[in-house]
């Protein structure tokens, strides 16, 4: 299988590259030439790494066609995502964390060339998210209003989404997966669930195997299915969603 993992240049990205390179042809991404160079170092057996900034609309846009020289792919896995920290306001007026965990993941699964699956990262936190949808860029509240942890809940919300919308959309396996909270980068020193159970899950939906090559859909959490908002599985709701965002990006969910 040929296999493209955002965000895989550390953290959980990278653990599960390396899981998967010694059998499956695995694309890297990293933000940057430094930290590109850590990633294909991390992970020798990896096919290729491919450098691209998703946190401007230009960026996605230029991301999306080159990772899809490396292509056609089995699976995408769109796992890059920041959390917390300040507003980081873009070129675009929005902050960086709504671009790469949001915008980001809806542009390349509409831009680039349709996967046979595909998978989102999303988190426990998104039961704290937003459902209404309001002001998901917040250039109306702006950075006097800024709430990270606010905004990282939404977008881990709209990560389950994407899941459920795409599924219909492409008639793909498309799954989101929680990891838990696990000693990363990210997570902290203090972290407790089970790392090595989270990889093998991102691995068992990237690949399909065990329970989520059963189910064309499903949101997973240690190798097993886990709850989550039901407002996520609204169609309605996720239409919302793909239309706001078609309306921020200019792009379109294709036919």
């Amino acid at each position: 299988m040929r296999i493209l993992i955002t965000g895989s240049s550390d953290g959980l990205g990278l653990l599960t590259a390396r899981l998967l390179s010694p059998t499956h042809q695995i694309i890297l991404h990293a933000r940057n030439p430094t930290r590109a160079t850590h990633a294909s170092q991390s992970c020798p057996k990896a096919h290729a790494t491919v450098i691209g900034d998703l946190s401007t609309l230009a960026g996605i846009r230029a991301f999306a066609l080159e990772a899809d020289k490396h292509g056609p792919y089995d699976c995408i896995m769109h796992n890059a995502g920041l959390y917390l920290g300040p507003f980081r306001k873009t070129e675009d007026e929005m902050p960086a964390l709504v671009a790469v965990n949001t915008i980001a993941p809806y542009m390349l699964s509409c831009l680039m060339a349709k996967p046979k699956r595909l998978i989102f990262v999303s988190s426990q936190l998104h039961q704290g998210g937003d459902a209404e949808l309001k002001d998901i860029t917040w250039r109306k509240r702006g950075e006097g209003e800024w709430n990270a942890g606010q905004a990282y809940a939404d977008s881990k919300l709209h990560n389950i989404m994407f899941a459920f919308a795409f599924a219909r959309h492409f008639g793909i396996a498309c799954h989101s997966v929680d990891p838990g909270w696990v000693k990363t980068k990210m997570g902290g020193e203090n972290a407790m669930d089970d790392l090595d159970a989270a990889v093998e899950t991102f691995g068992m939906v990237c690949t399909g195997e065990g329970a989520a090559g059963r189910r064309e859909v499903g949101h997973w959490y240690q190798k097993r299915e886990r709850d989550f908002r039901e407002e996520a599985r609204d169609v309605e709701t996720q239409e919302k969603l793909l239309k706001i965002l078609e309306g921020i990006s200019g792009v379109k969910v294709p036919e």
